[in-house]
């Protein structure tokens, strides 16, 4: 079991559920191994309140109905092994209903994705059991799952259960400071590179060992031939995708490969980049990739701008893509050292442009909402375009401000020069066309770097007024 660490927003926000009273019908999903199971036995258990605790399984419809009635009837008759059998949902749900009564109860359905995909009139039963017999009780139902897209579903305007949810509460992976409690004797900089591998899924952050260099944590857990780790991009994609997983697993490679626009996918594929596009929504509405946009787009041209580029959203599926798959070949026959010296030469590169990028814009948005940047951004994000790219970029469109930022993750320390590149390339960024810093915009600068500064370069970026943030400023300021 995944240890129950960083969660407390997601306690409050289901104790808050509690605190409504009467009967209460819940959705908690997210993807797999990030530890819902932990999160909604540990929260049934903080409540006090007696809990039934059903684990769904793919199984005939008969063996689901006996698995639900099995955990029924151990809580209602602990000890006892005569439990009976049930040929419908609605005899089942009737039961239930009568032996929980008025009680408070807590009824956890785990996995429940699982049982709807096994016996699809599931839910439809579910829905007349909540109408008929739960819904003026003092129950609370949680249904969870990792099987995202079934899970979005059962809230979707055509589905039975549609309109009975009084909660959903989506779980995300635990943010990186959590990294810390994981492997409290890695550096700053060794769980910055773990979170680019791994992101913040407990279950994988669990089998990391602290004592262990990163190259010798990812040879053992990543270059066998056989572990959880070898099929799990594989199982993730299929919990997440119903069908025609193979196009979608095709697409989630060009991005990783760095095919960025629907016609650079589709070249890679051999497919139009018309047929690609219910794809990419879909993988973006599933959160396996995200469409990004120059953060100096202005709002009313977002939702038509075509200068969008995809991203892998998932940090393991963005390492395995960018590493292991193309290797196979090499993970066949064991050859994990030459593995490991090939990915070693890109890997810097890797966590520089992925992870600590994500960390430099989060750590810009955590400052926002803390109100300790000189202006509250509408968007926080980067640029690019043909001539100036710049990592980080934080606008406000209508007090005209905007912050640009560097994120420099080479082991040398940042120089005077790279301070006044990034001064240099202001009048190229700011939003209207052929402006300066001094046509109305109030332009600000941060500068990330993982080995530090010059005196020269703090010197130049204090005349500047910019933020100087090196790994322990980033990770306090993460917090």
């Amino acid at each position: 079991m995944s240890r129950f660490v960083g969660r407390e927003r997601e306690l409050a926000e289901l104790n808050t559920v509690l605190e409504d009273g009467g009967a209460q019908f819940v959705l908690v999903y997210g993807q797999r191994r990030v530890g819902k199971t932990t999160l909604v036995l540990g929260w049934a258990k903080q409540a006090g309140r007696p809990v039934i605790y059903w684990v769904a399984t793919r199984d005939t419809p008969a063996q689901v109905r006996l698995g639900f009635a099995q955990a029924l009837w151990a809580w209602a008759h602990p000890g006892s092994q005569a439990v009976p059998r049930f040929d419908t949902w609605a005899a089942l749900f009737e039961t239930a209903a009568r032996l929980i009564g008025d009680q408070p109860v807590i009824l956890i359905m785990d996995e429940f994705s699982y049982a709807a995909e096994s016996d699809p009139p599931l839910p439809s039963n579910l829905q007349v059991a909540w109408d008929h017999h739960f819904k003026d009780s003092d129950v609370t139902i949680v249904l969870t799952g990792s099987h995202i897209g079934m899970m979005v579903e059962l809230m979707a305007y055509h589905a039975p259960l549609y309109g009975r949810f009084t909660a959903q509460l989506l779980v995300d992976p635990l943010p990186f400071p959590a990294l810390a409690e994981f492997l409290p004797r890695y550096s700053i900089a060794e769980r910055v590179a773990v979170y680019a591998v791994v992101g913040g899924i407990p279950a994988y952050l669990e089998r990391f060992v602290d004592t262990e260099s990163i190259g010798a944590n990812v040879q053992r857990l990543f270059m066998r031939r056989t572990g959880m780790f070898r099929s799990e991009p594989f199982i993730l994609i299929g919990d997440v995708i119903r069908r025609e997983t193979q196009t979608y697993e095709a697409v989630l490679k060009a991005v990783a490969a760095g095919k960025r626009t629907p016609q650079e996918i589709g070249a890679m594929l051999g497919l139009a980049s018309s047929y690609l596009s219910p794809y990419l929504k879909q993988l973006e509405k599933l959160r396996l990739i995200e469409r990004r946009l120059p953060a100096t787009i202005p709002p009313e041209r977002r939702r038509t701008s075509r200068t969008s580029r995809y991203h892998l959203a998932d940090p393991y599926l963005r390492f395995y893509f960018r590493f292991i798959a193309p290797n196979l070949n090499l993970v066949e026959q064991e050859l994990t050292g030459l593995l490991w010296e090939r990915m070693a030469e890109q890997f810097r590169a890797f966590v520089g442009v992925t992870a600590f990028e994500d960390l430099c814009r989060e750590w810009t948005l955590v400052q926002a909402r803390a109100g300790r940047l000189p202006f509250p951004p509408e968007i926080v994000g980067s640029h690019w375009a043909r001539d100036v790219q710049v990592d980080v970029v934080a606008i406000n469109w209508r007090q005209k401000a905007i912050l640009l930022a560097e994120c420099k993750w080479g082991v040398d320390v940042v120089h005077r020069s790279t301070v006044r590149e990034l001064l240099e390339k202001a009048p190229r960024v700011i939003p209207d066309p052929g402006a300066t810093p001094d046509s109305g915009w109030q332009v600000h600068y941060a500068f990330f770097a993982r080995a530090g500064f010059t005196d020269a370069a703090r010197s130049e970026g204090k005349a500047a007024g910019a933020h100087l943030v090196d790994l322990t400023t980033l990770d306090a300021g993460l917090c």
